[in-house]
Formats: C-alpha cells, sequence, structure tokens
C-alpha cells in the first residue's frame, strides 16, 4: 500500500508517513516499504464501522450461503488491511467458519492486524487468519484460486486505473464477489458554512487525482470496469457523520484535509491558518459537525469452478 516524516490523514480517512496524503508514497529508503500510521487507522475504526453500508450484506450473505462447494470454510482475502478492522467489522456479521488471508506491503500493519483479529463468525463458528505481504495491484485470477470474497477498506481511491481493472478482472475471472467499502465519493459537508469549504474541498480532489490516482473518480470506475468484465454491481452510500463525540477525528481530518489542499493550491496558504483555527475552535467546542462523503461497492460475478 501505499516522505516523509510527519503523519498526516488523506480524505478517506487513510493515514501515510508523509507530507502528501491522500496517494500513496515513495517507500522509505531504511525498509522499501511505504506506511500508513496505525494510530490514525486505530482512530478512524469506529467511524468506518458505523458508515459501512449493512444493506449490501444480505445480497453478500445470500451469495456465500449458494457458492459451488460451500462445505468448507469461508476463504476472505482483505486487500491493504491496514490494521484489520475491516475483518472486525465483517467477520462478526458473516456465518461459519472463516479463514482471513490479510494483505498489506507494510510488515508493521500486518501484525497490528494478526494481533487484533476477530476469533468468532456471527454463528459463533471460528475465524482464523494469515498474512501475505505484496503489492495488491498485481493481484491475479491464480491468487484468488479457492476464495470465497475479496475485502477491501479506503482502498479504491488509491488505485489507478489500471490497478481497479486488474482487480476487476481478477475477481470476475475467479468468480469471486468483492466487498470494497469507503471509497471517498468527493463531497464533503461542514457545519456552519463557510465560503472557503468549496475552495479546499476541490484543491483537496485535485490534490488526490494527482498522478494517474482516481481519487473520488475510483468508485465510478470501479463499477464500470466490474460491469465490463461481467459482474452485477451494486453501491451504496457509507457517509461519515461525525460530530461532537469525535473530536479527535475530525480534527485529525481536518488538519490532513486543509494540509493537502494548501498543497495542490499553495495559494490557498494564505487563508488557511485563519480557517483551521476557526474551525478547531468549534471542533473544541462541541460545535463542528461533519459529513465525508463515501461510497460501498459490492461486485457480485459469474459463480466459476474456481470458486468455493
Amino acid at each position: 500500500m501505499p516522505g516523509r516524516d510527519a503523519a498526516v490523514p488523506d480524505g478517506s480517512g487513510e493515514i501515510a508517513r508523509t507530507g502528501v496524503p491522500g496517494q500513496r508514497v515513495d517507500a522509505t529508503e531504511a525498509d522499501d516499504v511505504p506506511r500508513y500510521a496505525p494510530q490514525w487507522l486505530q482512530l478512524r475504526e469506529g467511524a468506518d464501522a458505523g458508515a459501512r453500508a449493512p444493506e449490501l450484506l444480505d445480497p453478500l450473505r445470500i451469495r456465500l450461503a449458494n457458492r459451488p462447494g460451500r462445505g468448507g470454510d469461508l476463504v476472505i482475502h482483505d486487500l491493504g488491511c491496514g490494521t484489520g478492522s475491516m475483518g472486525r467489522w465483517l467477520a462478526p456479521r458473516l456465518d461459519g467458519a472463516q479463514h482471513w488471508i490479510l494483505h498489506d506491503r507494510d510488515p508493521y500493519l500486518l501484525h497490528f492486524a494478526t494481533v487484533g483479529a476477530p476469533r468468532a463468525a456471527a454463528d459463533g463458528s471460528g475465524v482464523t487468519v494469515t498474512t501475505q505481504r505484496g503489492d495488491i495491484g498485481r493481484l491475479t485470477v491464480d491468487a484468488l484460486a479457492g476464495a470465497s470474497l475479496v475485502t477491501a477498506s479506503a482502498l479504491l481511491d488509491v488505485l489507478t486505473g489500471e490497478e481497479i481493472d486488474r482487480l476487476a478482472a481478477a475477481c470476475v475471472g475467479a468468480g469471486v464477489p468483492a466487498l470494497l467499502t469507503l471509497s471517498v465519493a468527493g463531497r464533503i459537508e461542514l457545519a456552519s458554512a463557510d465560503p472557503l469549504d468549496a475552495e479546499f474541498a476541490e484543491a483537496f480532489n485535485a490534490h488526490q487525482r494527482r498522478g494517474e490516482l482516481l481519487g473520488p473518480d475510483a468508485i465510478t470506475a470501479a463499477c464500470e470496469a466490474f460491469g465490463r468484465h461481467g459482474a452485477t454491481v451494486r453501491v451504496h452510500p457509507s457517509p461519515w457523520r461525525l460530530g461532537p463525540d469525535d473530536a479527535a477525528l475530525i480534527e485529525e481530518w481536518l488538519r490532513g484535509w486543509v494540509g493537502a489542499a494548501c498543497e495542490q493550491r499553495p495559494d490557498l496558504a494564505a487563508h488557511a491558518e485563519s480557517y483551521l483555527r476557526s474551525r478547531l475552535a468549534a471542533c473544541a467546542a462541541g460545535e463542528l459537525r461533519a459529513v465525508v462523503h463515501h461510497s460501498d461497492l459490492l461486485a457480485l460475478p459469474r459463480p466459476t469452478g474456481g470458486a468455493t
């Protein structure tokens, strides 16, 4: 997954040890591994859990209950797993014994994900985990042999169009459904409104699209890619709705959001200090509310003999 020193969040809630939030960054020379800070991933976990769309779970459960060879454990690949929050949210919502394969480039995060992995499914069946370090942007049909489900959280917007197409082709080719949650939608609502909100939002969205990354265009690209390869696609909103109880999260998110916008548009720096001071004061007073829009996607390919 996606220098260099300070930890700053991007708009989707991921965090990299970099001055460039919202995109994957070069690895450090020390270990050649790009990193996300576990403190931020832990801070956002509650908001993520409250935002993911439960409406997509019933069609997913039906598909998993009727999968070919359904006598065995569910085998679930969690791409870019971070500290494992997707597994902690989803495993207790699915029946049956499960084996999760946690993918990330960062061994530090894989350690956190393993230690905090869920132990039981919804019906009390066991949950086991293994880890796999590597570049999930190069996932293949062969890598998904025997898989029941592919999941990811806050991943699509830090992929390129080519990587999303490759992911869709692998899932559809293997006949494996994909539940891909919390892709940024490029829309932010802050209360009360400020005239500068729109300018910071526009600059931040442009920052997320730097290089070949898709940012807020990723969810549309993923729908098109999965559809093009033959999957049925469902999308549901999954916004963060943040209020006084989320002050720590709002503060960290807001600092990163403004910082990325200023990096994209240096002319905004002249307004950033007073804007941020005002917003953080409202946050500290329990008066700031934020809606950060995301979308969840469920892709249901036609089952194949290779899917369990």
